[in-house]
């Protein structure tokens, strides 16, 4: 026998490499093969719900970063509630209607204006699905577990009748109305857009001043060289003026500046006159406001009058206090010009041409863009343009297309906020927001909006379930929504445009308005917001096992102004209530230089490539590790420090595995009252690690969980504990008290540790399991570790928090006598500790073999005063010098009593006594060379 073969040196197959890109996706095919989401939530049958809504992703290909920060979030929490009592299901969706479909299938050839319409709509439903299908095998790679065989989708045919009825429901409480206002209009896409489908870039525009002639100045202002002053970056707007808007609570400076007289706004007067480089100016006239109300002014280009104007929001800030007022081209020239009774002028096509109505021949077909140029040279020439400059601000663009869009005035359908925005208000109110802010935003978003535009003039979308009779009344009823609505159900929308009016409309049905009986289609299509701010009700509500309100809404910071914002007007327009308890928001993924992720930058990172590289357990990882309250950086940097944190867990449960292989919980368990004080002290450290764990998880906290538990890993376990095991687990009896005392520990450590994990690694902690001696076949069908409390434990932790100072002053004495070459490894070292009087009588309630945990080999603890060579530390004073003696081969510590047993003369005292006790043979045969 050879002394080696005495050791109990751990053993497991355990690989020390996960070799995760291929072990993930057998374990994924096991779990689905084995249906283990329906078993998790057959286990959970009347327990507590909770339900967390999937904000559906636009089908439009393969997943990115954001993607996988966003599923792997909610599949974390999913997960967690369901092992923690909860019965939790996760119905993934998807968003399929919309311009970017239309999109791609024009890249490819397919124009729209000229195929049948419900062709066409089958062609953007077969691209639709293929990009569904990418995309859940996607999601899946990752882990994510949901019901797969089951997801929503904006085309199913149930979702579309829902979203019809919700439609319907507004309708008959009166907030949808038909009118025609300026909206955000998009020119390269041809339809209106939601706030939330505009984002802002920088442009550079032209910037001028305009003189306007005074017409009518009511007997206070000098009709004669005198003009108003306006200024505006939209040149092109000019012909299409209507009036100048003033602020009636402002005053205002008629100046002199050689023989002409010009109205600006007295604080803007200074900022006007520089820019003008008006050098010798003279202020002749002050009026306010209000003074100027109905003044006439003359177009500068056309024979007709522009009237002055009083309203509040004409600001000071910029420009000259007057502003341009073109009703079809701006919102608040829209609401002024409606109170002072003027028509609503749009000269403007969908392709941003101005039509024939435009008051200028040379303008009609061109586009709006190429007309700031003609209309600041016709400004010039008739001397009316005071000054042209250019400057760069930010600019609303069509966040597909990415190109410039306009306010335009168009006819749409609208859902009136204002008619219920102090309930939207009151519900959000009741709404609890991660992080806090989000509910000042939403709030703030809801109480500035205007109406929302809903129509839009595309092809691929839920039509506007709205017929028209002859005389062009609107008809919508309870009625026909319904009837509608049974046939989307059982065709589809589509059904909309393979179906006469007649066929779709009752039967039977007739109308005053209709005498012939002849009626016609909407051909506008629903906003998207609307089809997935209506999921609450095609989904929450319509499918079994799920509840209304969902407990959780998770998104992106963008969705305040987007799905969360939708999904909230039309809950509470239907309902009364907003469609969630709580929101969580996340910031965006951006680079390690925080710039958004672009081809062209070369900065982007494919989940797939990770995933084929690291393993998706790594982009899990880096999910949980990051600060998501705010934009979250990733980086090959950030994802390679994940993996090497993911090396680090791995192998401290491979150690921990190797070292309870031959430990049995049913028979080897030692009970916490007989156990050692740092095996009770390690168990009460476990116990408060769970209850930090389980309530950062309760607060959807995963960066602390992620911390807490590394730090557990690294410095509880690794650091510490496991790090001074070696000598008992490897060195006494295999089945000493002492020993099954610590494995006891080591076990219950890896059986919490993997449950409170499985929601972040569950591959890897799914791989853990199987070495694990527990009833359940799989970890995810085990519910979370509860927490255990012992009457010693708050004593426990104070004796041997104190302890970790003596620790400390000790491992620093012990690299000082490193550096200087007093000894190599601690297990060199003889330690003499002076202590301090509260130093001893801890050493003496510890009631521990203190130099075995110090990893020394020699301890002394003296009552004597120390020697001028001792070093001093807070703790009292230490000596470090090499041990005197021999280096025991079994035990590795340099004792004196090296052969003290004649039967094992290469052994310490120790370990001769736990040979001769556990291997007789040793005893009679003795080791080999």
């Amino acid at each position: 026998m050879k002394v080696k073969d005495t050791l109990n040196l751990g053993k497991t197959k355990f690989k020390m490499r996960g070799n995760l890109p291929v072990r993930e996706a057998q374990w994924q095919k096991e779990w689905e093969d084995n249906d283990l989401y329906e078993q998790r939530l057959k286990l959970n049958e009347g327990k507590p719900r909770f339900d967390l809504h999937d904000g559906p992703p636009f089908a439009n290909g393969n997943i990115h970063m954001g993607h996988s920060l966003n599923k792997i979030s909610k599949d974390i929490i999913v997960r967690y509630k369901n092992m923690n009592g909860y019965y939790a299901p996760y119905v993934p969706g998807w968003d399929t209607h919309g311009l970017p479909v239309e999109q791609q299938l024009a890249k490819n050839g397919i124009d729209r204006k000229t195929m049948d319409r419900a062709k066409y709509r089958e062609l953007c439903r077969q691209f639709a699905e293929e990009q569904i299908e990418k995309q859940m095998a996607d999601f899946k790679r990752l882990g994510v577990m949901a019901d797969w065989k089951h997801p929503y989708i904006t085309l199913q045919p149930e979702f579309e009748a829902e979203e019809i009825r919700v439609f319907g429901k507004m309708f008959e409480k009166g907030y949808i109305y038909k009118g025609k206002k300026p909206v955000y209009w998009s020119w390269s896409s041809e339809s209106t857009l939601a706030e939330a489908e505009v984002e802002y870039h920088d442009v550079k525009s032209p910037s001028i001043y305009i003189a306007f002639p005074v017409k009518n100045g009511k007997g206070i202002l000098d009709e004669k060289n005198t003009y108003f002053v306006i200024w505006t970056t939209t040149p092109w707007t000019i012909p299409s003026n209507q009036g100048i808007t003033v602020n009636p609570q402002f005053d205002y400076s008629v100046v002199e500046v050689g023989d002409k007289r010009y109205v600006v706004g007295s604080d803007r007067l200074n900022a006007v006159a520089e820019d003008l480089d008006w050098k010798n100016y003279k202020v002749v006239q002050h009026l306010r406001g209000s003074e100027m109300d109905r003044m006439v002014a003359k177009h500068p280009l056309y024979d007709q009058d522009s009237l002055v104007m009083n309203a509040l929001h004409v600001t000071a800030d910029d420009g000259t206090g007057l502003v341009h007022t073109a009703s079809g081209f701006g919102e608040d020239d829209y609401n002024v010009a409606q109170r002072y009774g003027l028509p609503v002028f749009s000269p403007m096509d969908a392709q941003g041409r101005f039509t024939k109505e435009i008051p200028d021949p040379d303008l009609v077909g061109m586009f709006y863009d190429d007309a700031n140029k003609v209309v600041s040279e016709k400004l010039e020439k008739v001397g009316a343009l005071l000054k042209l400059s250019f400057f760069t601000h930010s600019y609303p663009h069509d966040w597909r297309t990415k190109k410039p869009v306009i306010y335009r005035a168009t006819t749409q359908w609208f859902a009136s906020i204002s008619k219920f925005r102090d309930q939207i208000l009151d519900q959000i109110q009741n709404t609890n927001f991660i992080p806090e802010w989000g509910k000042t935003r939403l709030y703030n978003m809801i109480k500035d909006r205007g109406d929302w535009v809903i129509s839009r003039q595309r092809a691929w979308g839920v039509p506007l379930p709205i017929f028209y009779a002859e005389d062009g009344t609107a008809i919508v009823s309870p009625e026909t929504i319904e009837h509608i609505a049974k046939i989307f159900e059982k065709e589809g929308s589509n059904a909309w445009y393979t179906h006469t009016a007649k066929e779709l409309l009752p039967e039977g049905f007739t109308s005053e308005h209709s005498p012939n009986g002849k009626f016609k289609k909407e051909t506008d299509i629903l906003d998207v917001w609307f089809d997935s701010g209506t999921s609450w009700s095609g989904v929450m509500k319509l499918r079994n096992g799920l509840s209304f309100p969902a407990d959780l809404y998770l998104e992106g910071s963008d969705q305040y102004r987007g799905w969360f914002n939708s999904s909230l007007i039309t809950s509470v327009a239907v309902t009364g209530q907003a469609p969630y308890k709580q929101i969580l928001s996340q910031g965006f993924v951006l680079d390690d230089k925080g710039h958004k992720m672009s081809k062209s930058l070369g900065n982007v990172i494919s989940p797939n490539d990770v995933i084929k590289q690291m393993g998706a357990e790594i982009i899990r990882l880096w999910v949980a590790g990051a600060d998501t309250t705010s934009d979250v950086a990733v980086s090959q940097d950030i994802l390679r420090q994940a993996a090497e944190s993911y090396r680090k867990i791995r192998n401290t449960m491979r150690y921990m595995l190797a070292n309870t292989s031959d430990f049995d919980p049913k028979n080897n368990s030692v009970s916490y009252e007989d156990m050692a004080s740092v095996d009770q002290y390690m168990e009460v450290k476990l116990n408060y690690l769970i209850a930090e764990v389980l309530k950062a998880y309760d607060s959807f906290d995963f960066n602390s969980v992620y911390k807490k538990v590394f730090s557990f890993i690294s410095n509880d376990l690794s650091a510490f504990y496991l790090d001074f095991a070696k000598d008992i687990l490897y060195i006494d009896g295999e089945d000493s008290k002492s020993r099954r005392s610590m494995q006891t520990v080591i076990y219950d450590v890896l059986v919490k540790l993997t449950k409170l994990m499985t929601p972040i690694l569950p591959h890897t902690m799914e791989e853990v399991w199987g070495y694990l001696k527990e009833s359940e076949d799989y970890v995810q069908l085990a519910n979370m570790p509860t927490v255990t409390h012992f009457d010693n434990e708050e004593d426990l932790l104070e004796n041997w928090k104190d302890f970790m100072k003596l620790r400390s002053d000790v491992l620093k004495a012990l690299e000082n006598a490193r550096n200087e070459k007093i000894i190599g490894k601690s297990f060199e070292a003889h330690v003499t500790i002076y202590p301090t009087e509260e130093v001893k009588n801890l050493i003496d309630k510890l009631n521990a073999n203190i130099r075995q945990i110090l990893i020394v080999s020699e301890l002394t603890i003296s009552d004597n005063q120390a020697p001028e060579n001792a070093e001093k530390f807070a703790s009292g004073a230490i000596v470090v010098k090499h041990a005197e003696g021999e280096v025991c081969p079994r035990c590795r510590r340099t004792t004196t009593d090296v052969g003290a047993d004649a039967r094992f003369p290469e052994l310490c005292k120790r370990c001769a006594q736990i040979v001769a006790v556990n291997y007789p043979e040793a005893v009679k045969e003795g080791f080999e060379e």
